[in-house]
């Protein structure tokens, strides 16, 4: 009965509220993160994006979902942010310059320190490679082997092949990032059944 009544007061609260979801992208300079932003936002390509300085903030309306986008730079100097705005984010997009080998292995580095901060574990991540429009740039199954992708299992990755520039692949980009914030509201939900279940004055655990 709970879940029933749970399940219309979401329903109504579909047809008359918004949703945020807070995403955080992070990836090394000049891959693309900016320019993936205002395409997101505008649906538009602009040549010349000035690049992050310390960080910005944007909200994106997607029908009935809004999403604040956290945009980090990635200069060295900036990616000990990184962490701190990745806490507590509905998800965490890292960004990585596809056609650009000599920066991989700087790529791998910076995900794997962020996989390994105890803070942001079970935060689902997606890695987009960024510039599939240029020639030589990896796949998404290179980039799953390079960067070792397929070894996490601290979290949920997934991984994209992407142009921001010719806008390839930006639709299932957000289609994941919507699914993330179902699956956030669904999980509000569950915890707010399983508390409603609990008897007034006990705890969890009491004898």
């Amino acid at each position: 009965m709970l879940e029933w009544i749970w399940s219309v007061m979401d329903w109504l609260r579909s047809l008359f509220f918004k949703e945020e979801m807070e995403v955080t992208l992070v990836g090394l300079q000049n891959s693309g993160k900016t320019t993936l932003v205002n395409v997101l936002a505008t649906g538009t390509y602009t040549e010349d994006m000035i690049p992050t300085v310390g960080f910005n903030m944007r909200k994106i309306t997607k029908g009935r979902v809004v999403l604040k986008v956290w945009d980090i730079g990635g200069q060295p100097r900036f990616r000990s942010m990184w962490e701190r705005y990745c806490r507590g984010v509905n998800a965490i997009v890292f960004v990585v310059d596809a056609a650009d080998m000599s920066k991989m292995d700087m790529a791998r580095n910076e995900l794997r320190n962020l996989l390994e901060k105890p803070q942001l574990a079970g935060i689902p991540i997606l890695v987009l490679g960024n510039k599939n429009d240029l020639e030589g740039s990896m796949t998404s199954e290179q980039l799953i082997e390079r960067l070792g992708l397929a070894s996490v299992t601290s979290t949920e990755v997934s991984c994209y092949s992407i142009s921001a520039k010719n806008q390839v692949n930006i639709d299932i980009t957000l289609q994941w990032l919507l699914k993330q914030c179902r699956r956030n509201r669904q999980r509000t939900l569950t915890e707010a059944s399983a508390a409603s279940s609990v008897p007034n004055g006990a705890m969890i655990g009491d004898s």
